[in-house]
């Protein structure tokens, strides 16, 4: 007996704010899958009222994603065919999604991206800040430790930065990023495709000036350390700090020894003792 043949998982991408950023193909794929997984069902049911959907909907976010992963490799595994979809944006991206995906991958269940709106990316691109290497790094973490090394990597990254943050922690977010940002350019981009759509840019202490009591989902925008990029800017560093610096661009340890001995004037040899 042949085997039934399994279900897909669509990823679907919603509008981040204005409803009409959604893709032809999306709308198609919410009216023809079995079912759709939804971060929040009522926010999800608004949108799929907006556009005349009716489908049947389960909840899978960020504290039932273990649980309901299982539930969903199960429908999927029956044939059903199934719309990942989040609050707003592409799930996956801070939201749930990472854990089902892999979960098919592993199981060899079909997976298909349906493209559509990111907060980063239009953030970005608006932005005025070099688009051409950049770090997404999400929401910083709460941990004291692990906050540091991240604004660490702040500091020390020539590549734009990309942020997200919450109203409510923006106060403190702008408070640790303002010893180590600087006079770099910053763009605040909060409530992208709305109607109080709005780009702050300047320096972090007119960020700061200008960010009291603001409300709506907010992208921070951090041009890259353009000092380091010099080598006068090197030798402020610590070889400690330098070597973290290659690191956190993904090069091996030969690789980053190779590159401070360029960067300093130094010998490999002279570097390396360094770090046995």
């Amino acid at each position: 007996m042949e085997k039934q043949k399994d279900g897909i998982l669509y990823i679907v991408a919603t509008p981040i704010g204005n409803l009409e950023d959604i893709t032809l193909r999306a709308i198609r794929i919410l009216k023809e899958v079995d079912l759709i997984a939804a971060e929040d069902t009522r926010h999800t049911l608004k949108l799929l009222n907006h556009l005349e959907i009716s489908k049947p909907m389960i909840s899978y976010h960020r504290h039932n994603e273990e649980v309901k992963t299982d539930v969903l490799i199960e429908k999927l595994l029956e044939g059903q065919d199934i719309a990942l979809v989040s609050d707003a944006g592409t799930p996956g991206i801070c939201d749930p999604g990472e854990e089902i995906i892999k979960q098919c991958i592993e199981k060899d269940i079909k997976i298909i991206p349906i493209p559509g709106a990111c907060a980063m990316v239009n953030a970005l691109i608006a932005s005025g800040i070099s688009t051409k290497e950049f770090n997404f790094l999400g929401f910083l973490p709460l941990n004291k430790k692990t906050r540091k090394e991240k604004l660490e990597e702040i500091k020390n990254s020539t590549k734009t930065i990309i942020l997200y943050e919450a109203p409510h922690k923006l106060k403190n977010t702008l408070s640790d990023l303002s010893s180590i940002v600087e006079n770099r350019k910053m763009v605040l981009a909060r409530e992208l495709t709305k109607i109080h759509e709005e780009y702050i840019r300047g320096t972090i202490q007119e960020i700061i000036d200008k960010a009291e009591g603001l409300k709506g989902e907010l992208v921070l925008i951090i041009e890259g350390n353009e000092k380091i990029n010099k080598k006068d800017g090197f030798e402020k560093l610590s070889l400690e700090e330098h070597y973290k610096l290659y690191e956190n661009q993904g090069f091996e340890k030969k690789e980053i020894i190779k590159k401070i001995a360029k960067d300093r004037g130094l010998s490999k040899n002279e570097v390396y003792q360094n770090f046995i």
